[in-house]
């Protein structure tokens, strides 16, 4: 059927209610809205679901998330999973909890136990309860940072990660073969509750996540010594961080947390931001401003599901917050970690640091100094996840730290996703100790750069919405795949790595090895200098994605290093794309 011809069957199938028919009958003059919500299915891809929440088959509903859970229950009947459950969470956005009811209901409807968290919850706390409840799989109802009109579904295996081959081609072969949205299971809630099928997951689970963080601190000493002179503002941006945040540092002794008021309570319209996330300077205006009052000594804020970590840190010198990228703050927690695991316990032989191919090549220099093994993934917390679990499967490997670029990290290996919950009680640790050296957390970024290099690293972000701009995006993608530029900006090219054709190119001497990393439509080149491009599409966004790093000779060198190449960056994009 085309796009016309599914708008009218959901105007007159029964199985669609009358509120969705409502809402569709109101734009039956807008041919390109009609479009928009019918020309496709919302994508099941290797991450969920994640779309603006609407009616049509190409929008976040209570059907098409009935549809992808019908596929997940599908796939975990195949492999013998039922008698083992689903875990399920879900955060601040609007219609969460109303798609975390659907998901459980449909799964209870095929049999299978769910277990639902009665408020919101981090995403973290998601993967950590997969494996503490001991599930087969975790479904957790999320859009992450994304703006208020979006909502998402994140699938996660039973080792808590998000899922990774085979599970992920088999759960998305199951979701596509379900085409008729009239044959979708569902259960009433009464029904599924006294069946034993629908579960809510009682306050336990927090108490064991809590214990689970307390047990990565490092220097329970640093904090009993500055516990009252460290002053914290932090944020959860409306959405599941707040009370998780908030427990976690008064249970380690942190006197002086002030919260952002008006951004404390969960609230899926994001009243105080147009765009929930950290990594954007609007995001902070009121904490930085609560910062000056309170003369804090670091500024934190967590996305909405509490997945990630902005940071600003005071420099006293100047008397400026200094923002931190996720590579800044993600070094500088490596280092922190690292560190006092060699000053306490002592490093591991086999202990590894894991970072992903976007993600800056201090990395490499953190892991050097350290003499620890690096391991590089694919873009998604789960392929670091996917480490851990060989580690643990082999007995060869013990994790010490793992972050991407996004903002993300993980310390421990209690949850198999990002946990800001954890970063930020360890950067608030971290805080403590270099205070206890009457050094701040700035401070300690600079010597960090002494020691390893003025490394700088950027990402340059188009957006190219609806199907022109998903057909705009892969034509870049091909472009560049079937042309290898000699150049980008003045780095010569060096090598070419295609890790959708699984390739690595010497361009000096045309020699091909391969990447021995999982298909991806990822292309990446190594320039001369230390520098580095990588191209890649979003996989929850409408849009084509340019990372790139540089190392420079000071800061002043790499920032303008850094931006000449992201000019050049942009540049290139836009000559292509017309």
């Amino acid at each position: 059927m085309n796009y016309k011809e599914l708008y009218d069957e959901w105007l007159n199938n029964p199985c669609f209610d009358e509120t969705t028919k409502e809402e569709l009958r109101n734009i039956s003059d807008d041919d390109n809205e009609i479009k928009e919500r019918f020309y496709k299915e919302l994508e099941f891809g290797t991450a969920g679901l994640r779309g603006i929440i609407g009616a049509g088959t190409n929008r976040m509903n209570e059907y098409t998330v009935r549809k992808a859970t019908q596929g997940l229950a599908n796939y975990i009947l195949k492999v013998g999973g039922s008698d083992k459950g689903v875990a399920i969470a879900y955060d601040s956005r609007r219609m969460s909890p109303e798609f975390a009811d659907v998901a459980a209901l449909c799964l209870n409807a095929n049999g299978i136990k769910a277990y639902v968290f009665e408020t919101l919850r981090p995403t973290p706390e998601l993967s950590f309860a997969v494996r503490e409840l001991n599930c087969i799989a975790g479904i957790n109802i999320t859009a992450s940072h994304n703006p208020a009109e979006y909502n998402g579904y994140k699938v996660y295996w039973e080792d808590g990660a998000q899922i990774t081959p085979p599970h992920d081609t088999g759960i998305m072969d199951e979701v596509k073969a379900v085409t008729d949205y009239a044959s979708l299971k569902n259960m009433s809630k009464d029904e599924a509750i006294a069946a034993g099928l629908y579960n809510t997951i009682e306050g336990k689970v927090d108490d064991d996540y809590m214990s689970a963080l307390r047990k990565q601190v490092k220097r329970q000493d640093c904090i009993d010594k500055m516990k009252d002179q460290i002053k914290i503002v932090y944020t959860p941006l409306h959405g599941t961080g707040n009370i998780p945040a908030r427990r976690i540092l008064k249970e380690l002794g942190f006197e002086n947390v002030y919260v952002v008021e008006e951004q404390e309570k969960p609230d899926g319209n994001f009243p105080t931001v147009s765009y929930p996330n950290p990594e954007a300077a609007e995001a902070f205006e009121m904490a930085l401003k609560l910062a000056k009052e309170k003369d804090a000594d670091l500024v934190l804020a967590t996305d909405p599901d509490a997945d990630r970590l902005g940071v600003y840190v005071k420099d006293t010198k100047s008397g400026e917050y200094i923002s931190l990228t996720g590579n800044m703050s993600g070094c500088l927690l490596a280092d922190y970690e690292i560190s006092q695991i060699k000053e306490t316990t002592g490093i591991p032989e086999d202990g590894a640091l894991i970072k992903t191919i976007v993600t800056t090549n201090m990395a490499d220099a953190i892991a050097k100094y350290y003499g620890v093994k690096l391991i590089e993934v694919l873009t998604g917390f789960k392929y670091i996840g996917q480490q851990i679990l060989g580690f643990e499967q082999s007995g060869k490997g013990q994790y010490l730290f793992g972050f991407e670029e996004s903002y993300g990290c993980l310390i421990g290996t209690h949850a198999r996703d990002k946990d800001a919950i954890v970063a930020t009680m360890a950067l608030c640790e971290a805080a403590a100790y270099y205070k206890t050296k009457n050094m701040t957390l700035w401070d300690a970024m600079i010597e960090m750069y002494e020691r390893y290099g003025y490394y700088k690293d950027g990402i340059q972000a188009i957006t190219l919405k609806g199907i022109e701009g998903l057909n705009k995006i892969q034509e870049v993608l091909e472009t560049l795949r079937n042309n290898t530029p000699e150049k980008f900006g003045k780095y010569k090219v060096l090598s070419a790595r295609d890790y959708k054709m699984n390739t690595i190119k010497n361009i000096a001497t045309g020699e091909v090895t391969e990447t021995g990393l999982p298909n991806s439509n990822v292309l990446y080149y190594d320039l001369e200098d230390g520098a580095w491009l990588c191209v890649r599409p979003s996989g929850t966004e409408p849009k084509i994605k340019f990372y790139y790093g540089i190392k420079g000779s000071s800061l002043e060198d790499a920032d303008k290093l850094s931006e000449e190449l992201g000019n050049e960056v942009v540049n290139m994009i836009h000559d292509m794309i017309g």
